[in-house]
């Protein structure tokens, strides 16, 4: 692994946010735009948000993640907390997915470890689905979001194989933040099957979104 490329990826998150303020803040116009087209002209209770069912076995990737990354996991239970889009929160979005989707190659666990399952930092350049998704969480988490609004979530691809994405919890719904599209979604217009989550208010604790039976052992799509 070349240092400069670790250096950049750690610094990945500042320079994120820093280009909202800098030249590509030329996409400020087009957020907005999308932010008032959201729900535009509905009542708020037309909001559609995933149905969240009872608590359910975390992902073994999660749990031995949380063996290596320790105090990370040591968190207490709190409320749950959702994102108040705005136009400037939704390109921050937008440009955190579309940096770590163009930044990390996409290469599968048994390619990358010889292992079928492994959750990890792609601080080496390179990983799957999961290892996008706790990228995302990370930046996010390090410019101030609330990790309450920033859940790991399991879902069945359109090829109905395990895939990991992030969910983001907001006023006007939830959105995904996905490797395998270039495109910042809502949940539901995503063509995956939903299986579960971090609950809100714990994220050591996994609640279903539907039939928790059809979970998939693992999420090692790329």
């Amino acid at each position: 692994m070349k240092k400069g490329f670790k250096r950049a990826l750690l610094a990945g998150s500042a320079l994120v946010f820093a280009f909202s303020a800098l030249a590509m803040n030329t996409g400020t116009g087009n957020a907005r735009e999308r932010v008032a087209s959201l729900n535009a002209g509905q009542p708020n209770d037309a909001v559609v948000y995933a149905a969240v069912g009872d608590v359910t076995r975390a992902p073994i990737g999660w749990v031995e993640f949380c063996i290596e990354y320790k105090n990370e996991c040591n968190t207490k239970a709190s409320a749950p907390r959702d994102i108040v889009l705005t136009a400037k929160t939704w390109d921050d979005l937008v440009k955190v997915n579309s940096w770590a989707n163009d930044s990390i190659k996409a290469i599968t666990d048994i390619e990358h470890w010889g292992v079928v399952e492994r959750w990890n930092y792609p601080d080496d350049g390179a990983g799957d689905c999961e290892d996008y998704v706790l990228l995302k969480r990370r930046m996010l988490i390090q410019a101030g979001w609330p990790r309450e609004a920033l859940l790991i979530t399991v879902v069945r691809d359109k090829k109905g194989e395990g895939h990991a994405v992030l969910t983001v919890k907001t006023n006007r719904g939830e959105f995904i933040l996905d490797n395998q599209e270039a495109e910042v979604l809502a949940w539901n217009k995503t063509g995956y099957k939903f299986v579960k989550r971090q609950s809100q208010t714990d994220q050591n604790v996994w609640v279903g979104l539907g039939d928790p039976r059809g979970a998939p052992a693992t999420a090692s799509a790329r």
